[in-house]
Order: structure tokens, then C-alpha cells, then sequence
């Protein structure tokens, strides 16, 4: 069982940084359009800038969005595992860094 719950934390957690650093990649791609739109000083340019930006912003909401939830996912596998074996005692499980 403890197998099983460390196995589905490592697939949480490597879904999620994936998913982060797609994310990332796009932002920095978005970013150097901003600034390329910016540094233009073209109309047209500067106004599709603002929807660039709205879109950095969600893609920054959503990154912190998935932290937040790998770190719930953490928590509460470290709740379950410390809470003991099925006799109610406490296990000794050592935790290993990421």
C-alpha cells in the first residue's frame, strides 16, 4: 500500500512540474513577444500587448494553481503516511527529499 501511495505521489508530482514548465515555456516565448511588440512601438502592436499580457497572467495564475495543489497532494500524503500501520501505532517512515 505504501508502495502504491509513494508510486501515485511521483506521478502527481511529475504531471505537475511538467505541466509547470510547459507553462514556463510558453511564458517565455509570450514575454519575448511583449517586448519585441513593445520595443516596435507600432500601434497595432502595442495594443495586442494587452491581451498577451492577460494571457501571461493566467498562464502565472495557473502556474501557481498547480503548486498550490502539489502541495496539498504532498501534505496529504504525508498525513496518511504518518498516521501509522492498521494496529493504530505511528510507522517510522523516513521522508525522502524530491
Amino acid at each position: 500500500m505504501e508502495g502504491e501511495m509513494d508510486g501515485k505521489v511521483f506521478q502527481t508530482c511529475q504531471k505537475s512540474f511538467v505541466q509547470v514548465q510547459n507553462i514556463l515555456d510558453q511564458n517565455r516565448l509570450l514575454i519575448n513577444e511583449i517586448n519585441q511588440n513593445h520595443e516596435s512601438k507600432i500601434p497595432d502592436n502595442l495594443n495586442r500587448n494587452v491581451g498577451l499580457i492577460r494571457e501571461l497572467n493566467n498562464n502565472i495564475r495557473r502556474v501557481v494553481d498547480l503548486y498550490a495543489n502539489l502541495s496539498g497532494s504532498l501534505n496529504k500524503s504525508n498525513d496518511v503516511s504518518s498516521e501509522g500501520d492498521s494496529s493504530g501505532r505511528p510507522t517510522h517512515k523516513r521522508n525522502r527529499p524530491l
